[in-house]
């Protein structure tokens, strides 16, 4: 059990969150893999991944050990919403945050050689990881990301209405998830491991995770003891959930309607084409434009800081940025 206790300033600083990022979700999808039993909600989406993980999972599967808790990737990534900037904020990660994020990892033996030299921030090793990470989110996650970003902000409105109508405490005593329980003014959650945290006054963040375990995760920054703890918390719970959740694996374009009207309709296509990134020939396949429209339509919406545009090898990437991402959104909810 862990236990994290509150004081009057942590509950007036207790906040929400949007996402714990683009990142952490790739991760925390990989490990949702891994289980035997897949919970329902995400059985279709298991099976439209196919085989298509295979030659993209490279050193993440080193993050994820078989015992013992696997590497923070908010730490290291940070919590946007587009893969591109988790993954600079990555290879931008200082020595000491990899070696905080690390030592305390139970790497299996057959990782050991590599965890040394991501702790030591060899570069390319840093590289390989970031490289994986954008490559799996490709597959996993990007394909749904707006209607799971949709999803969670719809989880976060609800919160936000608690916390409107009961204030903070109404929320704590509220929120899903097994052996989650509000004691004032302690909030009691399910841990393999016994122990106490102590906000000190610097609140807490409620965010809803769409991939995460069914247990309540709570995220530390190892390097900021300012900085307040992350409370990720589930947002497929129950049968209900379970339900509105098999309607994020559909696929489906929304490059039409007013987004369309806005940007016209081959550059809304291009922003969604662009979550989750992608290079400039699998864009102009997804247009079926030529690679020099795309990569035209591209520099268009980059110069509105829509997406951004980084190398990696020969390839040219694409990606969203949370400001492109968010567009979306607001338009496909208007739709």
């Amino acid at each position: 059990m862990k236990r994290i206790h509150f004081t009057a300033q942590d509950i007036a600083r207790t906040r929400l969150g949007s996402t714990i990022g683009a990142a952490a979700e790739t991760l925390d999808s990989l490990k949702l893999l891994k289980e035997r039993d897949i919970r329902r909600a995400f059985g279709p989406w298991r099976a439209s991944l196919g085989n298509r993980l295979a030659d993209r999972l490279g050193p993440l599967t080193a993050l994820m050990p078989a015992h013992g808790p696997a590497v923070d990737v908010v730490s290291l990534a940070g919590d946007s919403a587009s893969i591109e900037e988790a993954v600079q904020t990555l290879v931008a990660a200082p020595r000491a945050l990899l070696r905080a994020e690390l030592e305390h990892i139970a790497f299996d033996r057959e990782h050991l050689p590599w965890a040394r030299l991501l702790a030591d921030g060899d570069r390319e090793t840093v590289q390989n990881l970031a490289s994986a990470l954008r490559a799996c989110h490709g597959v996993t996650v990007a394909p749904h990301w707006q209607r799971i970003r949709s999803h969670l902000a719809a989880v976060r409105s609800a919160y936000a209405r608690t916390l409107s109508e009961g204030g903070v405490e109404q929320l704590l005593a509220t929120l899903p998830g097994p052996m989650l329980r509000w004691q004032p003014p302690v909030l009691e959650m399910s841990h393999p491991r016994d122990g106490d945290v102590y906000l000190n006054g610097r609140g807490l963040v409620i965010t809803p995770t769409m991939f995460s375990s069914p247990q309540v995760e709570l995220l530390v920054a190892p390097l900021d003891p300012a900085l307040a703890p992350v409370l990720a918390v589930p947002a497929v719970t129950a049968a209900g959930d379970a339900e509105a959740a098999r309607a994020l694996w559909q696929t489906g374009g929304h490059g039409g309607g007013s987004l369309g009207d806005l940007l016209g309709h081959t550059r809304a296509q291009t922003l969604e084409a662009t979550v989750g990134g992608c290079s400039t020939l699998e864009l102009a396949r997804r247009l079926n434009v030529s690679p020099a429209a795309a990569s035209y339509h591209a520099k268009v919406l980059r110069n509105a800081h829509l997406i951004t545009t980084t190398r990696d090898g020969k390839a040219v990437l694409h990606a969203a940025t949370s400001l492109g991402i968010t567009l979306l959104e607001s338009h496909a909810q208007l739709g």
